[in-house]
């Protein structure tokens, strides 16, 4: 017979009080706010469906809908794989709302980025990355600009863009005095040439009118 001394019982770990945010895409790292070990944490956590991991270190919160648990979305997967550092998503999508002629389609996205350049896949989706600079908020006439650079890729015509750029420019959509900054700072001497080809064509028009 047993004593009650040598009975033992073997209880879990209660889990933390973790506050995560549904539909927001963690760093592994970003549990140590809740533990001294993140990485064991993350695997209790997940035991427990708590959040879904989904490789590069990267750890989701699920969100659900009344059809099952939301898919993270494109900004919470950069927000977190670029580690809270500054991006731009360009290309087709941006480059085709402007109206200037562009219907191009890419297979990926297009990740201006600080800290990395590559084709990527992350979490089942896949990015274009490049290192290149860009403003901290870009306006519509830096995209502009943007498309100018890869008019080629986009299979817009040069000069058709150039005459397109010149209506939005008269019609007041694209202001001048932006696209002229976007195109120096971000732009080459082409891209430069072209803007200036634009407004003196929408300067003309103007005076015509």
């Amino acid at each position: 017979m047993l004593l009650p001394t040598e009975i033992s019982y073997t209880m879990p770990r209660s889990l933390p009080d973790v506050q995560l945010e549904p539909g927001k895409v963690y760093r592994t790292a970003a549990l140590r706010r809740w533990g001294k070990n993140p990485t064991r944490l993350a695997q209790r956590l997940e035991a427990v469906g708590v959040l879904r991991r989904l490789g590069h270190g990267l750890l989701y919160a699920p969100r659900k809908s009344r059809f099952g648990v939301v898919p993270p979305s494109d900004s919470a997967l950069l927000d977190a794989f670029l580690d809270g550092t500054p991006y731009v998503v360009t290309g087709p999508a941006r480059w085709n709302s402007l109206g200037l002629g562009s219907t191009a389609l890419f297979a990926h996205p297009l990740v201006y980025n600080t800290k990395r350049s590559g084709t990527l896949t992350v979490a089942g989706r896949t990015f274009e990355f490049r290192r290149v600079a860009f403003p901290a908020q870009p306006p519509p006439e830096w995209f502009a600009v943007d498309l100018l650079r890869h008019a080629d890729e986009a299979g817009v015509d040069a000069d058709d863009l150039t005459a397109r750029l010149a209506d939005k420019v008269s019609k007041g959509t694209l202001d001048v005095d932006a696209l002229f900054e976007m195109a120096t700072q971000f732009g080459g001497p082409e891209e430069v040439e072209r803007v200036s080809d634009a407004t003196q064509a929408a300067a003309r028009a103007s005076a015509a009118a």
